[in-house]
């Protein structure tokens, strides 16, 4: 029933996971601060596994228990019930199995992390800034239904409506490992605002889903880093304009340039321009990563590849399709109003089974 070889993997895990918890409770450790996140985060990652390893540990050794009572039980009623058990527990064994084999599976490192989420204006002009404020308003009304915080960075709205460019900052628990799907060129077929004659027209607008750098993760030198003031645009009442507390950073050694104007305070701004910008230094390894993984798999769900057309909205017709899993919807005001974990969950679906079929477990 059981492969030798997983059970092999999965007493080694449980050893990792014990010698984990008993490191964690050692003053040493606790001392050094990264050295614990990173073992605490571990631990934590390994808790399911070894959950399910205990209840399937426990299946099997119910499933020897009925075998050996029908091979030495004459009374036929007490065969009887011990065959509906078997029964019933060999119905269990084999999702529990592929449950710890997806498990199993080397999870991105980046998947617990929050994430920063980036729109941007594409092709099609006018009509492309207010499709990107329709995906705005989409991944917020998301992020509220999966009762997320959410922060403004940093915004540039369209000349009639929507924005040119507009970044959050998403605070949660997996946050980049749900969203990390709606990285991608999304496009929009509907008749335009400024369309006088009723013609259908082709608009896109491009999402990028960047894991949040944590402060563990990277150091980065001030000096590296030059500071510009500048006087906030948009909401925010008398200081706009007035103040220069608007902030722009650029990191030298790449080239990386981020500002935050969304609060009063050049503190608060400076707090905000920091954590994006680590967190973009962050993701030029973590881009390496992405494509380390797409050039070793055919087909893949999530590359990474931001110029890849994912997903086309179809308002005449009133669909959401999703090109990389082949998914058609006919519910796009639904969809819009931020009801996308069916595609989410679709999405993930596709990627557990390719990296399965990939796996050697």
């Amino acid at each position: 029933m059981s492969n030798p070889l997983f059970l092999e993997k999965l007493h080694s895990l449980k050893s990792k996971y014990e010698d984990i918890g008993q490191a964690l409770t050692d003053p040493d450790i606790m001392s050094d601060m990264k050295r614990y996140v990173r073992l605490n985060k571990d631990y934590k990652d390994l808790q399911p596994i070894i959950e399910a390893f205990e209840e399937y540990k426990n299946i099997l050794s119910n499933i020897d228990d009925a075998k050996n009572l029908l091979a030495k039980e004459k009374d036929e009623e007490m065969k009887e019930m011990a065959r509906a058990e078997l029964d019933i527990l060999n119905e269990k064994v084999v999702p529990l199995e592929d449950k710890i084999k997806l498990l199993l599976l080397p999870a991105d490192p980046q998947d617990s992390k929050s994430a920063i989420l980036e729109i941007r204006a594409g092709t099609g002009g006018d009509e492309a800034s207010i499709f990107a404020g329709d995906l705005y308003r989409m991944y917020t009304k998301y992020i509220e239904i999966r009762g997320w915080k959410m922060e403004l960075t940093s915004f540039s709205e369209g000349t009639v409506g929507g924005y040119k460019e507009i970044i959050l900052n998403v605070k949660g628990d997996s946050v980049y490992g749900i969203m990390k799907y709606e990285s991608g060129v999304h496009r929009v077929q509907r008749v335009p605002q400024t369309e006088t004659q009723g013609r259908v027209h082709t608009s896109a607008a491009t999402v990028a889903v960047l894991p949040e750098a944590d402060d563990v993760d990277i150091d980065i030198k001030m000096d590296d880093i030059k500071k510009e003031t500048f006087c906030s645009s948009g909401p925010g009442g008398q200081s706009v304009n007035t103040t220069y507390s608007a902030v722009r950073l650029t990191h030298t050694p790449t080239g990386i340039v981020v500002s935050c104007q969304d609060q009063k305070s050049q503190i608060k701004n400076m707090e905000k321009a920091m954590n994006e910008l680590r967190t973009r230094i962050y993701n030029l390894e973590h881009q390496k990563y992405l494509d380390e993984i797409a050039s070793k798999r055919k087909t893949m769900v999530s590359t990474g590849d931001r110029s890849a057309k994912i997903r086309t909205y179809n308002y005449p017709q009133g669909r959401v399709t999703d090109h990389r899993i082949n998914m058609t919807l006919y519910n796009l005001p639904h969809i819009l109003n931020g009801n996308i974990q069916e595609l989410l969950d679709q999405l993930q679906m596709a990627e557990n089974a390719e990296r399965l079929k990939d796996s050697e477990i």
